[in-house]
């Protein structure tokens, strides 16, 4: 083993709400994402220890996670993944083909972050794609407080609402030093949106119930340009099978207006 691989102590957390395989690999730990009042799962590490959020997992989907790995975990290097995506080293559903400490090294050695591959919207921009998906109002809410509050970022987040393409899924592979400066970003915008939201819930389908955690997913990219930080694309692999065609006609119908839109 190199002496830098063996010095650098990687973690990829895999965040998962059930009981669900992890790669047999030194370097990914389950995490238990919401783990407040749940049953704990056997093997993982529960997201409700230590300095944590977890009883927001409702509404903050895998970033209580996030929280949990950028609070308590000691790696130099931290990398959060999905039990049903992974970051993979072929296109083959296999647990053993997930990126590995020597690729990761690899990447970072010449990369800033590892992302997933972009999604790409080919007729609509990410502002179209998110409205056309979600509710529009935590949206705005959103941008007036990165205008206000954190107008660095405003220029950055104009950009990337108005691409055709985005780094989905909250997932990477970042140095400590990095994932501090962006979770600190990110749990900032998020407290001071959900500040905002606060008063206006009463009723969660306003809004969705894991908004935060879909604002959050166009975050990323925001962050990574105002920092100008470069990154390494890498594919990610579904493990459970994806329903295509009820994916596209749920699309179809929020474009064209048959699905619930606010």
């Amino acid at each position: 083993m190199p002496e830098n691989e063996a010095m650098t102590k990687i973690a990829i957390y895999v965040a998962a709400h059930k009981p669900a395989p992890l790669p047999d690999n030194f370097i990914y730990h389950g995490l238990q994402v919401g783990a407040q009042g749940q049953t704990p799962i056997a093997g993982f590490q529960p997201d409700n220890t230590g300095l944590e959020i977890s009883a927001k997992n409702p509404h903050y989907n895998e970033l209580t996670g996030l929280y949990w790995l950028w609070q308590n975990s000691d790696a130099d290097v931290l990398g959060l993944v999905h039990y049903r995506r992974l970051f993979i080293s072929s296109k083959r559903k296999d647990l053993n083909d997930v990126l590995n400490a020597s690729q990761i090294n690899e990447l970072l050695a010449n990369h800033d972050v590892i992302v997933p591959n972009k999604r790409h919207y080919y007729i609509e921009t990410n502002e179209q794609q998110y409205r056309h998906a979600h509710h529009g109002e935590a949206l705005d809410v959103l941008r007036e407080v990165i205008a206000t509050d954190f107008a660095e970022f405003a220029p950055a987040f104009e950009t990337v609402m108005k691409r055709r393409s985005v780094h989905l899924f909250n997932m990477f592979v970042m140095k400590r030093a990095l994932l501090a400066d962006y979770a600190t970003f990110v749990f900032a915008v998020l407290a001071k949106v959900e500040a905002r939201l606060q008063d206006d819930i009463g009723d969660w389908s306003l809004y969705e119930q894991r908004v935060y955690g879909f604002l959050s997913e166009r975050l990323l990219d925001t962050w990574l340009e105002t920092r100008g930080l470069t990154y390494a694309e890498v594919p990610v692999v579904f493990m459970e099978k994806q329903n295509w065609l009820r994916k596209g006609g749920a699309f179809l119908a929020r474009k064209f207006g048959f699905g619930k839109i606010r």
